[in-house]
């Protein structure tokens, strides 16, 4: 079955930054919520995704990062996601969701959207 990995480092300016790589899915998606649960329990509530090596997402995956957009903005903070590969790119797509997250394409960018 395929898995998930979460690579997780703290930035400059209160920045959570997450690497995920492989599949973020029904079997998957509670180590990605227990992960941003985890930083805004630290009082971080601004993260940077990289989707670059995430092969798929899933509704349930995606449902995750909806859930968690609330929060981090009624506490000042977004969820921006770095090159997402094409297959995820295309679910935000279909499910609607990039007209609600903001997406970049170098960590620089990313970070300027705060």
């Amino acid at each position: 079955m395929p898995d998930l990995k979460l690579h997780q480092e703290r930035l400059p300016g209160g920045i959570a930054y997450i690497e995920a790589e492989g599949f973020l899915d029904a079997h998957t998606f509670e180590e990605m919520e227990n992960l941003i649960s985890s930083v805004f329990r630290q009082n971080v509530y601004k993260l940077i995704v990289k989707l670059e090596k995430l092969d798929y997402i899933s509704s349930a995956g995606a449902g995750v990062f909806v859930g968690a957009i609330g929060r981090a903005k009624e506490n000042r903070g977004d969820i921006v996601f770095l090159k997402p590969s094409p297959n995820v790119k295309e679910v935000f797509d279909l499910l609607g969701l990039s007209a609600i997250f903001q997406f970049a394409d170098t960590r620089d960018e990313a970070v300027t959207c705060f």
